[in-house]
């Protein structure tokens, strides 16, 4: 008797809720490295209260995901900046940076010219990075309580309005988005919106600063 072979074949009729998809792909991280002095580290608040905490605090509320590194020291210069601050570059890598430097700069008794020369190396070398680049005004700190251990009040009101210029004009020769939130900072002066300390922003101050910034910037959002 002749055997027969039955050859079965068996179809997988797979249930689609199984079947692996590829993952979503994942949000780009902002990496924020903000650089400057005091008005950047926020002195005379927690640094929780300084203005890139309080702006990255934001961003995450819009759904961003935020890496900031705030290396700014009280009572650095430019120079500081430079030779202090700038190395972050290389090691945490920014996609976006904010600049915020001078005060000490008028206190030390650097010249105009020399601030200018500072200025422009530390936006090259942001520049150079790749990130995104926003630069801020100095405030006008000539109005706090104790500005008058520094020298004379309009003296250091005319110094704070030069080298905001200079800032200004070389932020934008350098390609730099310069948001002036001077009429802002004059108005906290005015007010007297300072810290315990004397001279430096209150915490509702810095957190205005942070909040014309989320609105004067585009969403670093992907």
């Amino acid at each position: 008797m002749r055997s027969a072979f039955v050859l079965v074949v068996v179809l997988c009729g797979c249930n689609s809720a199984s079947t692996p998809t590829a993952p979503p792909p994942t949000a780009k991280t902002i990496r924020y490295l903000a650089v400057g002095d005091s008005f950047t580290i926020g002195t005379g608040s927690p640094q929780t209260s300084s203005f890139p905490s309080r702006l990255a605090d934001r961003w995450k509320a819009a759904g961003c995901t935020v890496e900031l590194k705030n290396v700014a020291v009280n009572g650095f210069t430019t120079e500081d900046v430079i030779d202090e601050e700038l190395p972050e570059l290389g090691t945490f890598r920014p996609s976006f940076v904010t600049i915020a430097v001078g005060a000490n700069d008028i206190v030390r008794g650097n010249t105009a010219e020399g601030y200018r020369v500072n200025t422009r190396k530390i936006l090259a070398a942001v520049r150079a990075s790749g990130a995104q680049v926003v630069v801020l005004p100095q405030p006008d700190w000539s109005r706090s309580p104790v500005a008058a251990d520094f020298g004379d009040r309009e003296s250091l009101a005319s110094a704070i309005r030069r080298f905001n210029e200079i800032l200004a004009s070389e932020a934008t020769a350098a390609g730099a988005r310069y948001v002036d939130l001077s009429p802002l900072m004059e108005k906290q002066a005015i007010e007297k919106q300072v810290a315990s300390d004397g001279l430096h922003p209150s915490a509702a101050a810095y957190d205005a600063w942070a909040d014309a910034l989320a609105k004067a910037l585009p969403s670093p959002c992907p």
